[in-house]
């Protein structure tokens, strides 16, 4: 060969080399506590209004907040008692690991998302009979399509007797806890292990994640501190590989866990919530909302949501992981909305002053209510686009029963609420053709 073409080839493979290197991913050392840190202002972030968004984080009962950026730490804040070693549960978001587990256990060949749930949980896990219950799918579990009977008084009870049938699987999407905490005794029989012991050799270790699953009247508890729940999230963002050890080998399961896995709720994949999408179910209502869940945050960006607010955001086009732990924000103990995580958007979003791709709330459906809670009288603002085109509106409470309907002229300025029941509640706004303009939270207290 041509001593010249052979100079050419070797200086393309090594500057190949360099640009692949220069492009590898930052991840913090499995063992201590180092992990880099970036400097917001570096990244031509707004640093003037972090101490709004860290007392905005305050006043709504955070305890603690996290933001990577290529795997480095941004921000990373705690309040009150909570420090960095403090461990805190991850509720409902730790479905998103049961989902991670669930695809790592097939990977390995014990079990496939297509074979029949009582396979594993053996006849008779459900009060249904053989035929109704031999058609539930592993599949169906991990996307919330079951059809077993989520009205029910303990939404926890796994037992046969709460396991009712209430459609055929995959025709009806519903947010059904105990159903899920099913797939951890799954993960169990097929593995012969615990679930600690299966997700600390296979996902926990490998990526420096201390933490400790356990059972309590609520389900399937995982608790963790905050930067092991976001080398959870930075995992996610490197789709299952971390520092080059690929802990997700199939590339088809982990596409199919983050995007949409039925047309039911196309906000929802495997056991993980979805940004971006046309629409999305909510847990209880059997309502389709229009538009994306949180339309002020990056369209790509999945969820790891839990009660009282736990939070997993992953954003691949702006590599950034947001954490955040906590109570509930107005101290309530009901479950938290969507309406919370678009109000920290809000504050994150004026600190990410200079990322374009950011895609921004429109002020051309801007809707005010205040106070919220409230008591009595609820205030409304609508700007001149919602007026032009609204026709009723109707407030429902959190299962989609209509409470209150009125007409356009009964809702220029405020709405008397005081003979509802405290809760959570939803208005909707609605234009001639009957299309939904847009829908609010509200809570009554």
């Amino acid at each position: 060969m041509d001593h010249r073409w052979l100079q050419i080839i070797i200086t393309f493979i090594l500057s190949t080399t360099l640009k692949v290197n220069a492009q590898s991913p930052y991840f913090p050392p499995v063992t201590g506590n180092n992990w880099e840190i970036t400097d917001p202002a570096s990244l031509g972030w707004c640093t003037d209004q972090i101490p709004n968004l860290y007392n905005y984080l305050e006043t709504s009962n955070s305890k603690g907040f996290l933001v990577l950026k290529d795997g480095k730490i941004v921000l990373e804040q705690y309040f009150g008692t909570f420090t960095q070693d403090s461990s805190w549960y991850w509720a409902s978001a730790g479905k998103s690991l049961t989902s991670f587990l669930i695809g790592q256990a097939q990977q390995q060949g014990l079990l496939n998302i297509e074979d029949r749930a009582s396979k594993y949980l053996g006849e008779g896990w459900t009060s249904m009979t053989s035929v109704q219950e031999e058609k539930i799918l592993i599949r169906h579990m991990l996307t919330m399509t079951s059809g077993i009977d989520d009205n029910v008084p303990d939404q926890f009870c796994d037992e046969p007797q709460c396991l009712k049938y209430k459609t055929e699987p995959g025709t009806r999407w519903a947010y059904h806890t105990a159903v899920y905490g099913l797939l951890i005794d799954i993960i169990e029989a097929v593995t012969g292990k615990n679930v600690n012991q299966f997700l600390n050799q296979y996902t926990a270790n490998p990526i420096g994640m201390k933490g400790l699953w356990t059972s309590s009247g609520y389900g399937e508890l995982y608790f963790t501190n905050v930067r092991s729940m976001a080398r959870y999230g930075h995992l996610i963002l490197n789709e299952g590989i971390w520092d080059g050890n690929d802990l997700l080998q199939d590339p088809n399961y982990f596409s199919a866990m983050v995007n949409t896995s039925q047309q039911l709720n196309k906000s929802y994949g495997y056991l993980w919530w979805l940004n971006g999408k046309s629409s999305f179910k909510v847990p209880g209502p059997q309502i389709d909302f229009p538009g994306p869940l949180i339309p002020n945050a990056p369209e790509d960006m999945i969820m790891a949501l839990g009660k009282n607010g736990q939070m997993i955001c992953v954003i691949p086009s702006q590599k950034l992981v947001m954490i955040r732990m906590g109570l509930p924000p107005d101290g309530s103990g009901e479950l938290v909305t969507p309406a919370y995580l678009r109000d920290i958007w809000t504050e994150l979003n004026k600190v990410i002053c200079n990322t374009s791709s950011i895609r921004h709330t429109s002020n051309e459906l801007k809707i005010d209510l205040y106070p919220n809670p409230v008591v009595d009288i609820l205030n409304i603002n609508l700007n001149e686009n919602i007026i032009s085109n609204l026709a009723n509106f109707e407030i429902t409470d959190i299962s989609g029963n209509k409470i209150i309907t009125g007409e356009k002229g009964e809702i220029t300025t405020q709405i008397n609420v005081s003979s509802l029941l405290p809760g959570n509640y939803l208005i909707r706004f609605i234009d001639h053709k009957g299309k939904i303009l847009a829908v609010k939270n509200f809570v009554k207290i």
